[in-house]
């Protein structure tokens, strides 16, 4: 097979959709989705995805880096991997989407939108990923990583996003995102339409949203400052030792959700507002005819302010810290 990227790009089939090497058997189940079996049985079943938004690419192109060595059989192998490019027609355009936002479509709310290519395509991923778990043993663990840039700069360069949990998060997952080089982890209290969320949510897969720099065009990229991710990855795929790390990331929660409800909402925080910019109680954030949204707490924190959502989507969130994990640990 020729290089992955390539070949999704081209926006053509490969020449042929199955093949193997002494490591592993892969296949071309769709456009932009790769699935690879290693050799040898194995107790994790992994799921990586990048380019959800076709404007962030520094992540697909280290995934595709990592997917070459493996089909050229260069490093082993060690979990059953499900490789996914989010959306190829939104990457071929350099763009974040082409009419709506994949990443709030999942779990079935495609349905609740106008037919479209982002729509279909995240039905197609659902699919992908539900067919690739089940095929597993009940025993098996499963992870999802899947790989973003962020549309504005950010106090914290690396920060993961969790989804909704009920149950404790594996230790050995919050390992490896630190060593991935995670700076801060932030989790949700309530559902949503993102990709890690649905992984999580129906099939109780330990997933996170990883934000690794800013969205820059294809060969823009200085992809030296994503060492940590990319060695974090190797690792996790073929048995390497994990980064080293010196700190464990602050953690935060979501303590309110600012919705644009309207053509009248109007955000009140300039167009440079970094990620994770501090607001003292009882800012006004932004405000939409009635409605205003103020920070409620002692200190606040933004994290995804974007006034440019379309109306009923999330243009931004509000974050408070959490105090007694990050004095307990020392993070920061």
């Amino acid at each position: 097979m020729q290089d992955f990227l390539e070949q999704t790009l081209s926006g053509e089939p490969p020449a042929k959709f199955s093949g193997r090497n002494d490591q592993l058997s892969w296949q071309w189940l769709d456009d932009g989705i790769l699935e690879l079996t290693p050799v040898n049985a194995s107790s994790l079943a992994l799921v990586i995805s990048a380019g959800v938004h076709g404007n962030e690419t520094a992540p697909v192109e280290i995934l595709n880096q990592l997917v070459s060595q493996l089909l050229a059989g260069e490093r082993p192998l060690l979990p059953r991997l499900l490789v996914i490019l989010g959306n190829p027609a939104a990457l071929r355009e350099n763009k974040r989407y082409l009419r709506c936002d994949v990443n709030r479509l999942f779990g079935g709310r495609w349905q609740q939108y106008e037919d479209s290519p982002e729509a279909r395509r995240a039905w197609r991923l659902e699919q992908a990923m539900e067919t690739f778990w089940q095929a597993g043993s009940s025993d098996e663990v499963r992870w999802h990583l899947d790989l973003h840039t962020a549309i504005r700069g950010s106090w914290h360069t690396r920060f993961g996003v969790m989804p909704l949990r009920e149950t404790p998060w594996p230790e050995d997952f919050l390992h490896w995102l630190a060593a991935a080089g995670m700076e801060a982890l932030v989790f949700h209290r309530a559902p949503g339409g993102t990709f890690t969320h649905y992984s999580s949510q129906l099939f109780n897969a330990a997933s996170c949203t990883l934000e690794l720099g800013k969205a820059l065009p294809f060969g823009s990229n200085d992809l030296s400052q994503f060492a940590a991710a990319r060695d974090a990855l190797a690792a996790i795929l073929s048995g390497d030792a994990l980064p080293q790390y010196a700190e464990e990331p602050l953690r935060y929660r979501v303590s309110q959700q600012i919705t644009r409800l309207s053509g009248a909402f109007v955000l009140h925080m300039s167009n440079d507002t970094l990620n994770f910019t501090a607001f003292p109680q009882g800012k006004l954030l932004a405000e939409d005819g009635e409605k205003r949204y103020f920070v409620q707490q002692a200190r606040e924190y933004v994290m995804f302010p974007n006034p440019n959502v379309a109306p009923g989507q999330r243009a931004g969130l509000m974050l408070v810290e959490d105090n007694a994990h990050n004095e307990a640990t020392g993070a920061g």
